[in-house]
């Protein structure tokens, strides 16, 4: 039977494609963002985090040390992250959901993580939520296997497509992302009939930077692309990498000004596409 790791299914979501919607987090990820606000998605194994705020520092004087397992934590501060489920599991948790779907024309949309890596199961699931009429988006960087994307594509009716870093040595560097098969897939995908709409992350000093954004905006004037989702720099996910264990690179990153975030703006309504900030 099918499985894969799924790290969270987080249900009532406002900004992963429209309406209310259920997310479906897949765990693994084959980059590395500074700024990943969801670290604990990159492994592909599962793994153990700790909530500070509920340890009490039983076994040890450092509770980054501590070498007991979730089952016999006496708090619950020790959490693994990882839980296998099959399609049916999956489906089970949407129908819970299904009368938002209805009232708000939402659905279920797969993010991470990079869901491409699990692909053979993305393609059942997407087959059995369409069986359901249920509407269906992923949130991808679109760096996979070109036959995977495509049957998953002739599924989905929205794909959320991130743009990072364009600049082909800075992406294999600092992301370890291919941003030439990402190019070739989103010229392929845009071939298909599937509403795409590019995502950009502005992060400070890395994707945010005048000349990165003029590159995007150069890209995609190649193609029928109107409107495109900003979402500005947060450290929500900063306090993750302590409860894993790792350190944040980004801890002193200083947030975009609003100044800063129009000017960015500006650059794209005057190539005549719309941006929505924070998506939808």
């Amino acid at each position: 039977m099918n499985t894969a790791t799924i790290f969270n299914i987080q249900r009532y979501s406002l900004h992963d494609g429209g309406g209310v919607r259920t997310v479906i987090f897949f765990k693994g990820c084959p980059f590395r963002c500074p700024w990943c606000s969801n670290p604990e998605s990159q492994s592909f194994q599962n793994e153990a985090m700790r909530k500070e705020v509920l340890c009490i520092k039983c076994s040890s004087s450092s509770a980054l040390k501590c070498t007991r397992s979730p089952e016999n934590c006496p708090t619950g501060a020790i959490e693994t992250i990882g839980i296998e489920y099959t399609v049916q599991e999956v489906i089970n948790e949407v129908k819970k959901d299904l009368i938002f779907y209805e009232t708000t024309e939402g659905g279920v949309t797969l993010s991470g993580g990079e869901a491409l890596c699990q692909g053979k199961f993305c393609i059942e699931l997407l087959k059995e939520l369409k069986k359901l009429g249920i509407n269906t988006a992923i949130e991808t960087t679109g760096v996979g296997n070109w036959d995977t994307l495509d049957k998953i594509t002739e599924l989905l009716d929205t794909v959320l497509w991130d743009f990072k870093i364009m600049n082909k040595e800075e992406s294999e560097q600092i992301l370890n992302l291919d941003v030439e098969l990402m190019k070739y897939n989103f010229k392929k995908i845009m071939d298909k009939n599937v509403k795409v709409i590019p995502r950009i992350p502005l992060i400070p000093g890395y994707t945010a930077k005048e000349e990165n954004m003029k590159q995007i905006i150069e890209y995609l004037c190649n193609f029928n692309i109107n409107e495109v989702h900003i979402l500005p720099f947060h450290q929500y996910g900063s306090s993750k990498y302590k409860a894993l264990g790792r350190k944040y690179k980004l801890d002193c990153l200083k947030l975009l000004s609003d100044k800063e975030i129009d000017n960015i703006i500006s650059l794209f309504n005057g190539r005549g596409i719309k941006t929505v900030l924070g998506g939808y």
